[in-house]
């Protein structure tokens, strides 16, 4: 709700010959840049510090008062201090009421008080209009012109004239406002600094036990299990050759669980008959993930082909190419050229660079600025047309890595199958399921179903 008292509030704009005052209650890093910054864009900047006389390092041009006496100079005070030190302000109450506050503090921990900053300090001044932005912006990100940071700055408060004066300044400093509507938002809002990565731990917790995971399957296979059987140390196989096959397991698991989600997402509306329905909550989150969970995969992808290009200069792959050529010159035999393992081998290699192709252009089209630069139909038919095309490529490449060995008893150990072959059971199902999902007669029903049909529909 908004405050009754905003016509007591000076809301006029100071004239275009004359500067717009700003106070600055603090003199720490934050309040300095931030004063810096409004000093280039041509505010009138007067710091408040409870010792003005030994205030250093503040920018040429600011005035520096006590509190009492900066807070006469101008109607919008910016509060750079933390929580802890808000207690100055109950001995400026008077001198405070009418006045806008902006609060542009954070804490240490995610709902570290009952309530947020700005609450309480509307509690502690209810004469003042406090107004909740600045805080998503850092110091460094000022001094270097937000050039290398985000731009967005969140803003919110119960005074829609504060708020919008305060906007007016973000805007002025060259940042983008984001109205966030009343105080109650201001939780949120400090919250959403402290917060690392979280649409990303989903993903890379999950790419953390397939690699966990199937490193220790190869090492079973390939380390141990040699050495059982044969006395074989195979140890050095762990270094490049287990991770090679990590990487691209890993990636092609990844970009199958991308699109898995709205694979089951159509499958439940199908089921349920209607699109009004809300999905699961693990299915949310997942779809909500879908984004991270393609960048994680394409760098796994990246790092497959890095472990690639190395094999050549590998000294056991030297090792066992001279000895095949001494071998050959020795016993005066060559190996025939078999045409049709020459089509699986350029057929391995053009299906993998061809879907690591359309890998890199699925992210690359997943970045803001490229994302922003197309319209919704054709964002849409590059990651869900595009983004399928490449899954089958990626698929189509493992399943010709395998060639004919793909159902031979030989290569199992321990009666465990190549790690591929596991890899290959998401993708393949998944594509099963898609091509089950475009035939025209469920394709037709499932697109009712988003336009708004329901099967049984139900009128209050």
């Amino acid at each position: 709700m908004e405050k009754t008292s905003t016509d007591t509030l000076p809301l006029t704009m100071i004239s275009s010959g004359k500067q717009e005052t700003i106070c600055i209650f603090g003199t720490g890093d934050f309040g300095r840049s931030l004063g810096l910054k409004m000093l280039q864009c041509g505010y009138s900047i007067v710091f408040g510090s409870r010792n003005p006389g030994m205030s250093g390092l503040l920018p040429s041009g600011a005035e520096v008062l006590s509190y009492s006496e900066a807070a006469q100079k101008s109607d919008i005070i910016i509060l750079t201090v933390h929580r802890e030190h808000y207690d100055f302000l109950t001995h400026l109450t008077e001198g405070l009421n009418g006045k806008i506050m902006v609060d542009v503090s954070n804490n240490l921990k995610i709902n570290q008080y009952p309530e947020s900053n700005a609450e309480y300090l509307d509690q502690l001044l209810p004469g003042a209009h406090v107004v909740k932005a600045f805080n998503t912006i850092s110091a460094w990100a000022l001094q270097s012109g937000a050039l290398d940071a985000s731009r967005q700055v969140f803003v919110c408060g119960n005074d829609s004239k504060a708020k919008q004066r305060v906007m007016d300044i973000v805007r002025t400093l060259g940042l983008t406002p984001l109205d966030k509507g009343s105080l109650l938002a201001a939780k949120e809002i400090e919250n959403y600094p402290l917060q690392l990565f979280p649409m990303w731990k989903f993903p890379f917790c999950l790419a953390a036990v397939l690699c966990v995971f199937f490193f220790f399957y190869g090492a079973v296979r390939d380390v141990i299990y040699p050495y059982v059987h044969e006395k074989k140390d195979s140890t050095f196989r762990l270094a490049v050759s287990i991770p090679n096959r990590v990487c691209p397991i890993t990636a092609l698991t990844l970009l199958a669980l991308v699109y898995l989600p709205g694979v089951i997402a159509a499958i439940l509306q199908l089921y349920r008959g209607t699109k009004y329905r809300r999905f699961p909550n693990w299915l949310d989150h997942w779809m909500l993930c879908r984004k991270q969970l393609g960048l994680v995969a394409l760098g796994f992808a990246c790092l497959h082909v890095l472990y690639t290009l190395v094999i050549p200069i590998r000294y056991y792959v030297r090792w066992t190419m001279n000895n095949r050529t001494i071998a050959q010159a020795t016993t005066k035999k060559e190996n025939p050229f078999i045409t049709s393992t020459a089509w699986l081998s350029d057929s391995y290699l053009a299906l993998g660079i061809l879907g690591f192709f359309l890998f890199v252009l699925l992210g690359i089209t997943s970045l803001p600025s490229v994302s922003n630069a197309v319209n919704w139909r054709e964002f849409r038919f590059v990651q869900s047309k595009l983004g399928f095309l490449t899954l089958i490529l990626c698929t189509a490449h493992t399943l010709v890595y395998g060639g004919r060995r793909f159902l031979s008893s030989s290569i199992l150990r321990w009666y465990l199958p190549p790690a591929y072959i596991i890899a290959l059971i998401i993708p393949c199902t998944l594509l099963v399921v898609k091509f089950i999902l475009i035939l025209p007669c469920i394709d037709k029903t499932l697109t009712r179903i988003r336009q708004g049909w329901e099967r049984n529909p139900k009128f209050l």
